[in-house]
């Protein structure tokens, strides 16, 4: 018999959304992997709970402490897992855990509660029988470019986490790529005292001073009434190769304008003829 990983949801911000189950699991987990230990201890001294052991999990250590969990899974005890605040693994460390976990043959299960994505999603207004989640964007160069790309061309809601000294940079690449006129959903300081949630489209959008952490969520391209044909899609990209777009670009360019996804429009523009062989021929 094995331990069991538990995966525990813990508030976002109100303390009196922690589940009795939460409390209960914390208590008797052997390990609590935590993002910051003086934070989780402080919840942990808020609900009188005291953990037999905390150990850091973090970007840097999930890593190496994947072993530690198996060890201590092996031998019976239960771990829980718990980030910062909100459920582990989406945007948070836990996902290394659960796959070693896993590999290993123990059980994993949840304790779900608090998570900010479905709490901003649920109160924008905005379609939410599909969505994605997005999490934070890449920070800078072509991997920021390439993800702001395929937003630009989801159809699904979208779902964006941003910190306070971006939020501003983000909102303004957004509003060039996707359109003024797209719907947005801009909350904070969710379950706080202060929480806020803004309804606007993205031209119209105003902030005050930004202040504690965002979720973004952003409506779904709209999808156009006319057919997209392979040949409507080559013909776009000889367009954008004729600029003198790399073949890379042009496929970026193609897919944001007719909303199709990027791999489809690269898989093509591939095949098509490069401005050098276009303008010897």
């Amino acid at each position: 018999m094995t331990g069991t990983l538990w995966l525990v949801a813990t508030p976002i911000g109100n303390l009196g959304d922690i589940t009795p189950r939460a409390r209960e699991t914390l208590e008797k987990a052997a390990l609590v992997c935590c993002e910051d230990t003086r934070r989780t201890g402080r919840l942990l001294q808020h609900l009188g709970v005291t953990a037999q052991t905390l150990a850091v999990c973090n970007e840097h250590t999930e890593h190496r402490l994947s072993e530690r969990v198996v060890d201590e899974l092996a031998a019976g005890h239960d771990v829980a897992v718990v980030s910062d605040a909100g459920t582990p693994g989406i945007s948070d460390p836990g996902e290394r855990l659960v796959l070693a976990a896993i590999d290993a043959g123990a059980n994993v299960s949840a304790i779900p509660g608090a998570c900010a994505a479905i709490s901003a999603l649920i109160t924008s207004g905005l379609p939410t029988e599909r969505f994605v989640m997005e999490g934070f964007l890449p920070r800078r160069g072509q991997e920021r470019t390439d993800r702001l790309t395929d937003i630009a061309a989801e159809h699904r809601t979208i779902v964006l986490y941003e910190a306070p000294h971006r939020i501003v940079r983000t909102l303004a690449e957004l509003t060039k790529i996707c359109g003024g006129d797209r719907q947005i959903s801009v909350s904070r300081e969710l379950t706080k005292l202060h929480e806020e949630t803004i309804r606007s489209t993205l031209a119209e959008l105003r902030l005050a001073q930004p202040r504690g952490e965002y979720v973004i969520v952003i409506a779904g391209r709209p999808r156009e009434r006319q057919t997209i044909t392979e040949e409507s899609i080559r013909s776009a990209l000889e367009e954008a190769l004729s600029r003198g777009l790399s073949r890379r670009d042009a496929a970026a360019d193609v897919a944001r304008r007719l909303g199709i996804p990027r791999r489809q429009a690269y898989d093509l523009v591939i095949q098509s003829p490069s401005p050098q062989e276009m303008n010897t021929s």
